[in-house]
C-alpha cells in the first residue's frame, strides 16, 4: 500500500514534514506501549438505549479469542466514530438510522471502546485536550484569538496535518483485524476512515462533518462525502491546504456532495412537525426553545445569560424552554446555583423512557416551563436532543453539527472557527439564523421571535423547501455509496 503520509493525493509531502511525521508515530507508540498489531478481538453485542431504536449491534472486544461471525447478520454495514464531543456520534446515529430504514443492520464501531489499542489511548488524549481547549475557548478571549480559532481554522486546514493524522492512524488497526475486508464501512471522523483504509479495507466511505475544508477529514482511500455544494468544491480542490502551491485536485470518484447527515426519522417527519411549528407560532401555544450543551461542555456562561433571558417569557406561559445538559449534569447544578428560578424546573434525568415518552407527547400536547434533560450514558445523552428537537420550536446551538439540521435554529457563538461556515449553511437554506456573536444580539433575537413568531413559520417553509429537492437526505446517499 502506498505511503499515504507522504503523497496525498498526489501531492507530495515535503522531507522534513514526513520526517516530523514518523517521529510522531514512533513517540505514540512508545508512550501506549503498542503499535497496532496487538491482538484484538470483535464480538457481536446488543447496542443499549438506541439499538431496538435502529435494530442495530455493538462491535465490542472479545473476551475470548473466538472471532465474531458477520456471517449471521443480515446486510451488516459498519458505523466507525470516536467519542470525541457529541457531533461525531450524533452523525453515526444518523448514518445507523438511516442504514436500518434501507434494509441494512447497522454495527457500531467506536475506537474509543478498545482499551487494550493504540487507537483507543491516542484518541482519548487527542479528546481531552480538544475538550480542554473547547472550554478555554469560551473563558480566555486570548487563548481564543491567538491560538483556538487560527487553529481550527487554518492550522487544521494544511494538508501537512493530514500527513501526521495519516501516520497516526496507522497505530489504529488492531480493532479492524475480524471485519471482513470488502465489508462496508462508514467513518464519521477521518480517523476511523483513516484506520480502516490502512487495515485493508476496501469499501469505506468518509463522512465529513464541516463545511470548511480542512486536510484534518481527509481519509484517502476512501469515498469522501460532504453535505454542501460549497464543501464539495473547496474539498475538490483542496483550497487553502497550502499556501506556498498549486494542490492537484481529488481526483473523480473521490468526492461526491450527498447532503445533510440526518437521521430518517427527523426527516420523515419534517412535513407533520413543520406543521405543527407553524401551528404553534399563530397563536396555539408557547413558543419552545430547545438549548443543548456540547460534548467538550462548554459555553456554560452564555447559556446562563440567554435563560435568564427567556425565563420572563416562560413565566408569562409566552415560552417554554427544554435545556439537555448531555451527560454533563455538573453543568446543570451549576446552571440552577447561578439562577434561582431553575429550582422550579422540571427535572428528566438518566430516564431514557421517560424522556421518550415525554417527547412524544410534547408533540401534540401542551408544554409549559422549564424542563432539564441529562442522562450518563452516551447514547441517550446524545439522542435526547433528536428526541426534544421534533417537539421543539427554536433550536438554540453553536454551529457544528446540529446547524444542519431540519429544525428552526438560532445559531449561537461558534466554538471554534471551523464551525462558522456551518451557520452560512444555515442562513443561506434560510432554517436558521447567520451566527449571533454577543449576548445582546441573541437576546434581541429572541424578542423578535416572541414579538413576530412568524419567524418560526417562515424557517419551516425553507425547510420543507430544501426537503423537497433532497437537502437533508445527506444519511440515506452515504449508506448507498457504502454498500450499493
Amino acid at each position: 500500500m502506498a505511503d499515504r503520509a507522504a503523497v496525498i493525493f498526489g501531492n507530495e509531502i515535503d522531507a522534513r514534514t514526513y520526517a516530523k511525521a514518523c517521529k510522531s508515530k514512533a513517540k505514540y507508540a512508545h508512550k501506549f506501549g503498542c503499535d497496532g498489531s496487538e491482538t484484538c478481538h470483535l464480538q457481536i453485542d446488543d447496542l443499549p438505549v438506541v439499538g431496538d431504536r435502529f435494530g442495530g449491534k455493538w462491535l465490542r472486544p472479545a473476551f475470548a479469542d473466538a472471532s465474531a461471525d458477520f456471517s449471521t447478520i443480515n446486510n451488516p454495514v459498519v458505523i466507525g466514530n470516536i467519542r470525541m464531543g457529541f457531533g461525531h456520534y450524533r452523525i453515526a446515529m444518523a448514518m445507523a438510522s438511516a442504514a436500518a430504514a434501507m434494509g441494512y443492520t447497522p454495527l457500531w464501531f467506536d475506537l474509543m471502546g478498545f482499551p487494550d489499542t493504540a487507537a483507543t489511548k491516542l484518541i482519548a488524549q487527542q479528546n481531552e485536550l480538544y475538550s480542554l481547549g473547547s472550554r478555554l475557548s469560551q473563558k480566555v478571549w486570548l487563548f481564543n484569538k491567538l491560538v483556538w480559532e487560527p487553529l481550527n481554522s487554518e492550522g487544521f486546514r494544511k494538508l501537512t496535518y493530514n500527513a501526521a493524522d495519516q501516520k497516526s492512524a496507522e497505530l489504529m488497526v488492531a480493532p479492524y483485524a475480524d471485519l471482513p475486508r470488502d465489508i462496508p464501512f462508514i467513518g464519521t471522523h477521518a480517523w476511523p476512515a483513516q484506520a480502516a483504509v490502512h487495515a485493508g479495507l476496501t469499501n469505506v466511505v468518509n463522512a465529513i462533518p464541516d463545511n470548511w475544508p480542512m486536510a484534518l477529514h481527509l481519509a484517502e482511500g476512501s469515498t469522501h462525502a460532504v453535505q454542501t455544494p460549497s464543501a464539495y468544491f473547496g474539498y475538490k480542490a483542496l483550497r487553502g491546504m497550502d499556501k506556498k502551491r498549486q494542490l492537484k485536485p481529488m481526483p473523480d470518484g473521490s468526492l461526491y456532495y450527498t447532503g445533510h447527515f440526518i437521521d430518517h426519522e427527523l426527516v420523515l417527519n419534517i412535513p407533520f412537525d413543520c406543521s405543527r411549528r407553524t401551528d404553534r407560532a399563530q397563536g396555539a401555544g408557547p413558543i419552545r426553545y430547545l438549548l443543548t450543551v456540547g460534548g467538550a461542555g462548554a459555553q456554560q456562561d452564555l447559556f446562563s445569560a440567554i435563560i435568564e433571558h427567556v425565563l420572563p417569557y416562560v413565566e408569562r406561559d409566552e415560552a417554554a424552554l427544554f435545556v439537555n445538559v448531555g451527560d454533563h449534569a455538573d453543568v446543570w447544578e451549576s446552571l440552577r446555583a447561578s439562577i434561582p428560578a431553575l429550582s422550579q424546573a422540571t427535572c428528566h434525568f438518566n430516564d431514557f423512557d421517560e424522556v421518550s415518552a415525554f417527547a412524544e407527547a410534547a408533540l401534540d400536547g401542551p408544554v409549559t416551563g422549564v424542563h432539564a434533560f441529562g442522562d450518563s450514558d452516551i447514547f441517550a445523552a446524545v439522542y435526547m436532543t433528536n428526541l426534544l428537537m421534533r417537539a421543539c420550536d427554536l433550536l438554540v446551538t453553536k454551529p457544528s453539527e446540529l446547524a444542519y439540521y431540519p429544525v428552526p435554529k438560532l445559531m449561537i457563538k461558534r466554538v471554534g472557527g471551523h464551525e462558522a461556515w456551518g451557520a452560512v449553511r444555515a442562513a443561506e437554506i434560510g432554517d436558521g439564523t447567520y451566527e449571533l456573536e454577543t449576548v445582546p444580539e441573541i437576546c434581541a433575537w429572541i424578542d423578535l421571535v416572541q414579538a413576530n413568531p412568524d419567524v418560526i413559520a417562515e424557517m419551516c417553509d425553507n425547510i420543507e423547501a430544501a426537503d423537497a429537492v433532497g437537502t437533508y437526505d445527506g444519511a440515506y446517499r452515504v449508506v448507498r455509496l457504502a454498500c450499493e
